[in-house]
């Protein structure tokens, strides 16, 4: 049904994905193996042909490879560590090329990528949160976010031409004046600041990437895909950010045939902060 208080955000269940075409959902799970029935209940929700996780907190040879295929993911790619950060593609369909890449000499689990059917390129990307001081000659940690984005955009950059391509995960930066709940407020957190903004706007620019959410539901509709654990009632607050994102090359853009953010996952039982995206597109 639709959602009253979003009319572009569509709950509890999704409309079927259009014939002919793949759903494809991102998500920020905080815990993949803690949170397994949060993935079942997504599968009977919304019916992904593809999920990409972040944050998955599990090594390789601890991810729960069996329980995700009796969801029907036969095909799936991780790339995790102890603890702290992981990305994984889960794929109804076949996933070839797979392959990890790494950014600022780090191997700390970020980054991901599988080629679909036709040929498309899909990037499962986990940016680091950067800390609570957005001052890279302070905070490590707030240097490590920027250097990060700054080698994505590079990267993206080099590449010039090539397949259609598709971008996903929690790139921990809400860009725009809608996608937080304060502009004004959030100008010096983590997460909203002008650097923060201007660096991710050269990192989608670098490979000319058409912001799913916003060719759907342009400005100034509001879009929030996280809301903090601090706040008691997350929705009384609504204090949320757009830190979830899919990025299409532009070849692609005009095949996204719906975009949905499951707002409602946020009041499931040990939720993760953020909410699954989902898009529909046709191969």
């Amino acid at each position: 049904m639709q959602n009253a208080e979003n009319p572009y955000v569509e709950t509890d269940p999704l409309p079927k994905a259009p014939r002919g075409a793949l759903r494809l959902v991102t998500w920020n799970i905080n815990s993949v193996r803690l949170r397994l029935p949060l993935i079942e209940r997504l599968v009977a929700q919304a019916s992904p042909d593809i999920l990409c996780l972040q944050e998955t907190k599990c090594p390789d040879d601890q991810f729960p490879h069996e329980a995700l295929a009796a969801l029907g993911f036969q095909h799936r790619h991780a790339h995790g560590m102890k603890s702290y950060n992981g990305v994984a593609i889960l794929a109804r369909v076949p996933l070839a090329k797979t392959a990890a890449r790494h950014h600022c000499g780090f191997e700390d689990c970020r980054h991901i990528q599988a080629e679909l059917p036709g040929g498309i390129e899909l990037h499962d990307v986990y940016v680091p949160a950067g800390g609570d001081v957005p001052d890279p000659a302070s905070n490590a940690k707030f240097k490590h976010k920027l250097d990060f984005v700054a080698s994505q955009a590079a990267a993206w950059k080099k590449r010039k031409a090539g397949p259609p391509a598709i971008l996903v995960g929690d790139l921990n930066i809400a860009p725009l004046e809608s996608d937080v709940w304060s502009h004004k407020q959030l100008l010096d957190v983590v997460s909203h600041t002008p650097v923060e903004v201007a660096a991710l706007a050269k990192m989608q620019d670098a490979n000319g990437w058409v912001d799913a959410a916003r060719r759907r539901h342009p400005e100034p509709q509001r879009l929030y895909t996280w809301w903090s654990y601090r706040n008691g009632d997350w929705r009384k607050s609504d204090r949320g950010r757009r830190l979830d994102h899919i990025w299409t090359t532009a070849d692609l853009a005009p095949k996204i045939k719906g975009f949905y953010i499951l707002r409602g996952a946020r009041d499931w039982t040990q939720p993760s902060d953020h909410v699954p995206v989902a898009i529909d597109f046709a191969p």
